[in-house]
């Protein structure tokens, strides 16, 4: 990735941070993505500036599927499950400087499909 193509992905994401916060009741959902693998966070922040990380996972975990949209059906599958373990229904979804489409789309259309409200 040059570097014009990472100074824009995070001057959007910053524009798109502006407006998105999470709370205790409603954590962010922060997605980073690679040519080979997605990285999901659960993340509470808070006003000071500092945000407190839930946990996360990453699709590097899953050796056994052979296409990226089965690894990231199964993350998202096991990402509600330990959002449900910690009582979480609602979040708000920060796509992370992606254009909604493709694989960013398609985990988000997951983790509704799996009982995440957004």
């Amino acid at each position: 990735m040059s570097n014009l193509r990472l100074e824009k992905r995070v001057k959007r994401h910053l524009r798109v941070r502006k407006k998105l916060f999470g709370t205790p009741e409603r954590p962010r959902v922060s997605v980073y993505k690679s040519n080979k693998n997605f990285q999901v966070q659960l993340v509470i922040d808070s006003k000071v500036g500092a945000s407190r990380t839930l946990f996360g996972l990453t699709t590097s975990i899953l050796r056994d599927k052979s296409t990226k949209k089965e690894k990231i059906d199964e993350l998202a599958k096991i990402f509600v499950e330990k959002a449900k373990k910690k009582n979480i229904e609602k979040i708000v979804f920060d796509r992370g400087g992606y254009a909604y489409k493709g694989n960013v789309k398609f985990l988000a259309e997951k983790l509704r499909e799996y009982g995440l409200n957004f």
